[in-house]
C-alpha cells in the first residue's frame, strides 16, 4: 500500500497495487484507489478510484466513485458515480449524478438519491428508476 500521492483532483491518501487482493470490508477517509482485487464490501464518505487494472467484487457505498476498472456489485455514491470509458460496473447504482463516458459499460439499473431523505431538496420528476444495459 502507498500513501500521500498527488491526483489530478487532489490528495490521495491511500493506493493498493494491481498485486494486491483483499477479501473482507474495507472502510477508509479520504481518497483511496484501488488497482488490485477486493472481494467484498467498501465504506466511505469520501472518493474511491477503481483504477483500470482493479477489479471489484463488492458492494459499496462512498460519498464518490470514478470507475476505471470492473466492478461487479452494487455501488453508491452520494454524490456522484463516474464510469469512464475504460470502465465497467455490473449491478446497480444509486447516486445523485451518473456519468458514463463514450466506452465505458453498465449494466444494472440506476436510481436517484431520493434528497428528502437526507434532508436537501428533492429529487426531479421522473428521476426514480432506470434500467440500463450497454456494453
Amino acid at each position: 500500500m502507498r500513501f500521500r500521492r498527488n491526483t489530478d483532483n487532489g490528495e490521495l491518501q491511500g493506493f493498493l497495487d494491481h498485486q494486491t487482493s483483499l477479501t473482507g470490508e474495507l472502510s477508509y477517509s479520504g481518497t483511496l484507489r484501488i488497482d488490485g482485487n477486493v472481494h467484498g464490501s467498501i465504506s466511505t464518505n469520501d472518493c474511491l478510484i477503481v483504477g483500470e487494472r482493479a477489479t471489484i467484487h463488492a458492494d459499496v457505498k462512498a460519498g464518490e466513485v470514478r470507475i476505471y476498472g470492473s466492478v461487479f456489485g452494487n455501488v453508491e455514491g452520494v454524490r456522484k458515480i463516474e464510469i469512464a470509458s475504460t470502465g465497467l460496473l455490473r449491478g446497480d447504482a444509486r447516486t445523485a449524478s451518473l456519468v458514463i463516458d463514450e466506452g465505458g459499460a453498465f449494466l444494472g439499473r440506476s436510481r436517484n438519491f431520493d434528497r428528502t431523505e437526507d434532508g436537501d431538496a428533492p429529487a426531479p420528476d421522473g428521476a426514480s428508476a432506470v434500467d440500463a444495459d450497454t456494453a
